[in-house]
């Protein structure tokens, strides 16, 4: 058999003529460079973004709400970015060049952030300890290059996960079933990279140096760069399938122009190509469902959709296939919208979290030894150790044998329980200030630098969160991913992201309205620069309110959501 016989007409792989091909890529095999990229990506990120809140304050002299605010705003683009690289992931370079490519963006965005916390003149002037007095131009440099790895972050969040789920056949069952567990397994290796970065490296920052602080994270950035090519062989790739945006303006062009045509009784009478696979390269052809029956317009054939006898104007007449692509985002809408929230919740660890231990007891038992604030995370992260194999290899085996649901629990199930944590969390939060300005109100500790309540109270409320997150953010990128169409995968994983972007952006609207609020007439506000004389507790208290709200508007969402489904199992443009 010729090399050419293995391919299709549209140039996919054909693998029931060459099984030996398919046995030589994807899979396990494929994922721990997927895994080890993934995992040195974050523990850059995490070892850069961790102490931020601190660097701001301390080196780049910033007051507590601005640097809040450029924390939330920073956050917020990092998670908004991913919108770009989906689009050109999804339409024309692909998920492995979009990673590969951005990921140099990355690095280089980190080498520059090590060069403005160590070179002479790029570095801020300090006078004395945590005194620094920065120029503008320092500060510049400084936010260019966390704007960079923004930007690095923007091609490879979106594509990652994708691209190792992408590495397991949809067609054959026995690999789609080892899709939820690289899921688990994908959000267990983004907290191994965090675990070492907000332990050692948050120490390295405040006892060694801004220099080695970032550095490291630089060169964790270059291994996981290594990491990602090293699989080159291996993977299992996928042909974009052209821009998601044109062919989502096609369906509603069409259905608009289409306004008073009436729809067929039998829906099966609705436009579609005739062969098995999709007209869009990547993606499998999909059923018709009645909701947004509008749109089914776009795909009602009339005597004027055909420029000639044979060729159709996909600006006139659509697929089903095509109008069902439109249908998805606009069903998956409702559910993204309540992520805000959660989203806003979890931000609350890198930001005002740390600036509640910083006013705590952060010495180890009697020791001298002191906590860096930021690296209570690591309990965030320990935690999300823990539950991912309790998930894994407990939960889901139990839910399964109760619901009959493959995976245990549906992915929205999972999401709402993952709600209700969290929720709980801030409710820890907020106990906890409570407690801690009872002890300055009883010993009229106001002026004090510290409080003497030790900073592992904090412990529970981020092991909650971490709890928290194995349920609603692996349950959201699964269900992200699985409820997007096959050739805008990359799209809905980023629009999935973008919670997070959304979230770090209410969280700074937020402490924008509480302080000019909390502040008339003088008073210190809820949020202030000393925390003794503010009142912290009320915001956590306002988070777990909304957090409710939230829940409630979840519960309606999730109950109407109708699910995806697909005409059999072949891909245009696997291969």
């Amino acid at each position: 058999m010729e090399a050419d016989d293995y391919y299709t007409k549209d140039g996919t792989v054909d693998y029931r003529k060459n099984p030996a091909d398919k046995r030589k890529t994807g899979t396990w095999k494929a994922c721990p460079y997927i895994l080890g990229n993934e995992c040195c990506e974050r523990l850059a990120y995490y070892g850069m973004s961790s102490n931020l809140m601190i660097y701001f304050t301390k080196q780049l002299n910033q007051h507590t709400a601005e640097a809040s605010r450029n924390v939330s705003n920073w956050s917020g683009t990092c998670y908004i970015m991913p919108l770009l690289g989906a689009f050109l992931a999804d339409s024309c370079l692909g998920r492995y060049w979009t990673i590969a490519s951005f990921s140099i963006i990355y690095f280089i965005g980190m080498t520059l952030l090590t060069l403005s916390a160590s070179v002479p003149g790029l570095k801020p002037a300090c006078s004395a300890e945590d005194v620094c007095d920065p120029t503008s131009i320092q500060t510049t440099v400084s936010f260019l290059a966390l704007y960079l790895v923004a930007l690095g972050t923007g091609g490879i969040k979106p594509c990652v996960s994708s691209y190792g789920a992408d590495q397991f056949d949809d067609a054959d069952e026995t690999e789609k079933n080892f899709k939820s567990s690289f899921f688990n397994w994908f959000y267990f290796s983004i907290n191994i990279g965090a675990l070492v970065a907000s332990s050692f490296l948050v120490y390295i920052q405040l006892h060694v140096g801004w220099g080695w602080g970032f550095g490291i994270p630089a060169a964790a950035m270059a291994i996981a760069v290594v990491s990602f090519f090293s699989g080159t062989r291996i993977y299992r790739y996928q042909i974009p399938g052209g821009s998601p945006l044109t062919r989502l303006c096609q369906v509603l062009v069409a259905s608009l122009r289409k306004y008073d045509v009436p729809l067929p009784a039998d829906k099966s009478q609705l436009y579609e190509v005739a062969d098995e696979t999709s007209a869009i390269v990547g993606s499998r052809k999909l059923e018709h469902t009645k909701a947004f029956s509008f749109f089914d317009k776009a795909a009602v054939e009339t005597e004027s959709d055909r420029t000639n006898e044979s060729k159709v104007s996909a600006w006139r007449l659509c697929t089903v296939t095509q109008v069902e692509e439109l249908k998805s985002i606009l069903r998956l809408l409702p559910v993204w919208a309540t992520g805000i929230i959660v989203s806003a919740v979890y931000s609350q660890m890198g930001n005002l979290f740390v600036s509640q231990a910083e006013v705590m007891d952060t010495h180890l038992g009697n020791t001298r030894f002191k906590i860096p604030e930021a690296s209570l995370s690591v309990f965030d992260t320990l935690s999300v150790i823990v539950w991912v194999p309790i998930y894994d290899k407990i939960i889901t085996p139990f839910a399964r044998k109760i619901t009959g649901q493959k995976n245990g629990l549906t992915q929205l199930q999972r999401m709402g329980i993952g709600m209700v944590i969290a929720i709980l969390a801030m409710v820890t939060a907020a106990v906890l200030e409570i407690v801690r300005l009872g002890i300055v109100r009883r010993h009229n500790l106001y002026d004090a630098k510290l409080i003497p309540i030790s900073v592992f109270w904090q412990v529970p409320q981020y092991f909650i969160i971490g709890c928290a997150e194995v349920f609603i953010f692996i349950g959201q990128l699964e269900f992200f991913y699985e409820q997007a169409p096959d050739s805008i995968r990359s799209l809905c994983a980023a629009l999935s992201l973008t919670t997070g972007s959304l979230g770090s952006y209410l969280s700074s609207l937020l402490v924008q309205i509480v302080t000019k609020a909390s502040t008339r007439g003088g008073k210190p506000g809820w949020i202030a620069d000393n925390f003794n004389y503010g009142h912290l507790d009320y915001f956590f208290w306002l988070l777990s309110g909304l957090g409710v709200l939230n829940f409630g508007v979840f519960l309606a969402v999730a109950q109407r959501y109708t699910y995806k489904k697909a005409v059999g199992t072949k891909l245009s443009g696997d291969k």
